[in-house]
């Protein structure tokens, strides 16, 4: 849970600063922050669009120009040819549902979170 501590660090997210940790069998296959797509502007340099609008967190996920940390984690793994599946998630925050469903497609049989997220 540590090392998710210490990547949540590199998230660009002004809200939350989330880490994910992949690991399976003792080793990291994978981690993963959250933060805008590869060659976007991030939200630390232009501002939030769920912070301008109030949007509660754990609602409206479709605003977000972030990728979630699980997911930047799930699409990590996949660019190096990395398999998941059977892997354990290690994650600073609990995952919303849109991560939850393709955590398990990836084949993770377990997640540790450390924080609640308020997504029922």
């Amino acid at each position: 849970m540590e090392i998710a501590r210490v990547v949540s660090k590199r998230s660009t997210c002004l809200r939350n600063k989330v880490g994910a940790v992949l690991v399976r069998d003792n080793r990291i296959l994978s981690t993963g922050y959250n933060g805008a797509p590869t060659g976007m502007e991030h939200c630390l340099d232009i501002g939030c669009i769920r912070n301008e609008r109030n949007i509660p967190s754990g609602e409206r996920h479709e605003l977000c120009r972030a990728v979630h940390a699980e997911q930047n984690a799930i699409i990590q793994a996949a660019l190096h040819g990395v398999s998941t599946q059977g892997s354990t998630l290690y994650s600073t925050h609990q995952p919303c549902v849109l991560c939850a469903k393709m955590l398990i497609n990836a084949g993770v049989k377990r997640v540790v979170f450390g924080q609640n997220y308020p997504d029922e």
